[in-house]
């Protein structure tokens, strides 16, 4: 795990002094120290500058970067692992490409010069590379199939930048790094930015599954792989395909369990964790686990990761942490964040990875079931919406809606009255809106008086969460719960949990491996139909049955509920000086971005407990939090 940089100087084009790029392209690298403290390697070759910092895993001796090839005409700067290194390795050895090190950075170049971009094809693992193609000139780059990691780009007079954190392109004096309203309407809308776009105006997040060819000042990108599609009924009995999952599983889970440093498991007594918990200690000598619990009990749920713990007698580490003490943490967390991310587990996140990495270098964790195996309560939610919107309109008008508003607001982790207005308002949505409706902090109508200016054409609901309705509608799967699944793995996933593990492990150095997206494994769960995954209300379907029998029968009847944070009382609280500081009535009106009024309203309402706006007012506390820190120019 590593952060990787560079650029390359348009042809024709009259660079600065090599000493000069050597010394920005250092700059840059140096913004993303915490992802590789082990090294830095720069490289600056013709028009081309490549950095790396390094997070030494494999090869710990031989396999700096970059790295170029035995002839010399390649070299790349390589971010991830690729677990199936020593097969490839073997297979290029025979087709005549020379290994000098046992890096898996070096089969990356084997590649390239022996297949080009049908390489990728080829590489198993999490990944984000560019490479220098000396020859042809040409920067050959690429992303991993589900983005486990980051790689933005942009290109400003004629010049192509790229990095695995936005903060290090920051540090590249000839770019124009802005942010338009309407990327903060965005925000506003997601929680997060989804992908391909960025926080700022002409910086991209390549898509996942995707490469790009930068080549004479054309840029070409192209997708190598995508989900695929549901098949028909499977031939294979539920008992068949519940041993072939969980093949698959442990061949994931035996994939990444390569290093040359210590690794462990984050368990958080959930089924996934679990299982990746349960399948490393078959493998693994007394295997280290990792989970953090509150002192308040009705945020902690560490008995269940103790359970487990104890079930497969692993040297379990947990801390216990005051969950109202976590909400100080915020501001420094969310500003070291390269893009504003309103996630609130994002503290705890912060804190597992921190106490993990006190004693290993690698972690496998359980994320992906919730995306693959439609293991969230909006599923079930997406079919009961169906079946609401076709009762008649004076059930839903005179009785349903009328009890919903009679629902008690609550603090706590449910509160009825928002769940009802929340469903209410998804339910009456279209297919490729239903869920995203449940999911946005501001709709586009709830956004028509939360900025200063007002702006129509963006809020329309299908240019603000255009790339919403382009992945429902462009994945022709005839099932419209498969095309929710989907869209929850490209954008939900991709741009909301990946990019939470990405960059809470990295502040501290932790690479984070995620077994559930395995290729192989993922395309099998992909092609199953819908029943396998969501039978009834039982989520995870086949998932469970598949790993009945190695998990404790609490830990397979749990809900799905996540870290749980008090929000609603940290805004309340302690976060109330950053609340009445960056939501108040005064730096509203300097800043000029926001309708003071409407977010007064926001802010009085949650205080007095009349309204329970910790969604909003969350996801505007943490834009204000990140725009403090990073500064940019906002533009219209």
């Amino acid at each position: 795990m590593c952060g990787i940089a560079g650029f390359v100087w348009p042809a024709g084009g009259t660079p600065p002094p090599a000493e000069e790029r050597r010394a920005l392209l250092s700059a840059m690298t140096g913004a993303m120290a915490h992802r590789g403290p082990d090294g830095e390697g720069l490289l600056i070759d013709g028009p081309a500058a490549l950095g790396h910092r390094r997070l030494s895993i494999i090869d710990l001796a031989a396999g700096s970067q970059p790295m170029e090839d035995p002839d010399g005409r390649a070299v790349v700067t390589f971010n991830g692992e690729i677990y199936n290194y020593r097969e490839l390795k073997a297979r290029y050895a025979m087709r005549g490409f020379r290994f000098r090190t046992n890096s898996d950075t070096e089969v990356i170049l084997a590649a390239w010069l022996l297949d080009g971009p049908a390489g990728l094809d080829a590489l198993e693992g999490m990944f984000a590379f560019a490479l220098w193609d000396r020859d042809s000139r040409t920067l050959f780059a690429a992303r991993d199939r589900f983005g486990k990691k980051p790689l933005a780009y942009t290109i400003q007079n004629g010049v192509f930048a790229f990095a695995s954190e936005l903060t290090a392109l920051a540090k590249l004096p000839f770019l124009r790094l802005e942010t338009p309203i309407g990327a903060l309407m965005r925000f506003a809308a997601y929680e997060y930015i989804p992908t391909p776009e960025t926080i700022y105006k002409d910086v991209f997040k390549l898509r996942p599954g995707h490469y790009l060819l930068w080549r004479d000042g054309q840029l070409t990108t192209a997708p190598y792989w995508d989900m695929p599609l549901p098949g028909p009924e499977p031939k294979e009995s539920e008992e068949e395909l519940c041993e072939k999952l969980r093949l698959l599983l442990a061949q994931s889970v035996k994939r990444r369990l390569v290093a040359d440093v210590p690794l462990g498991v984050f368990l958080s007594g959930g089924v996934d964790s679990s299982a990746v918990a349960a399948l490393t200690a078959g493998m693994v000598s007394r295997v280290k686990t990792f989970s953090i619990g509150f002192s308040e009990a009705s945020y902690d749920e560490s008995r269940y990761a103790r359970m487990v713990a104890g079930r497969f007698a692993t040297d379990h580490h947990e801390r216990i942490l005051s969950a109202d003490a976590c909400g100080s943490l915020l501001p420094e967390i969310v500003s070291r964040f390269d893009e504003p991310m309103a996630d609130p587990s994002i503290v705890p996140t912060y804190l597992l990875s921190q106490v993990t990495r006190e004693n290993v270098t690698v972690a496998l964790g359980g994320d992906g079931p919730d995306e693959l195996f439609y293991g969230y309560e909006y599923f079930p939610a997406f079919h009961l919406a169906a079946g609401y919107d076709r009762l008649p309109p004076f059930v839903r008008k005179r009785l349903i809606e009328p009890l919903a508003k009679m629902l008690p607001h609550s603090s706590g982790y449910i509160n009825p009255r928002f769940v009802a207005d929340t469903f209410l308002a998804g339910a009456t949505a279209p297919q490729w809106l239903r869920v995203q409706t449940w999911l946005s902090a501001f709709s586009a109508e709830s956004q028509a008086h939360l900025w200063r200016e007002a702006r129509p054409g963006m809020l329309a609901p299908e240019r603000l969460f255009a790339p919403t309705k382009e992945l429902f509608e462009g994945f022709p799967a005839d099932d419209p719960l498969a095309r929710v699944g989907y869209v929850f793995a490209r954008q939900y996933m991709l741009d909301y949990i990946l990019v939470k593990v990405d960059r809470c492990s990295m502040m501290h150095s932790l690479e984070a491996r995620a077994p559930f997206l395995d290729r192989d494994l993922a395309e099998f769960v992909c092609r199953l139909p819908s029943r396998y995954k969501l039978r009834g209300a039982k989520r995870k379907y086949l998932l469970k049955k598949a790993v009945a029998d190695l998990l404790p029968k609490d830990i397979l009847g749990r809900g799905k509920r996540g870290f749980l944070i008090p929000v609603a009382d940290w805004l309340r609280g302690q976060l109330r000086p950053q609340v009445d500081e960056l939501l108040g009535q005064r730096h509203l009106r300097d800043q000029g971005i926001f309708n003071p009024v409407e977010v007064g309203r926001l802010v009085t309402e949650h205080a007095t407990k009349a309204a329970d706006h910790r969604k909003k007012l969350w996801t505007l506390l943490v834009l204000q939090l990140w725009l403090a820190k990073h500064k940019p120019t906002i533009i219209p």
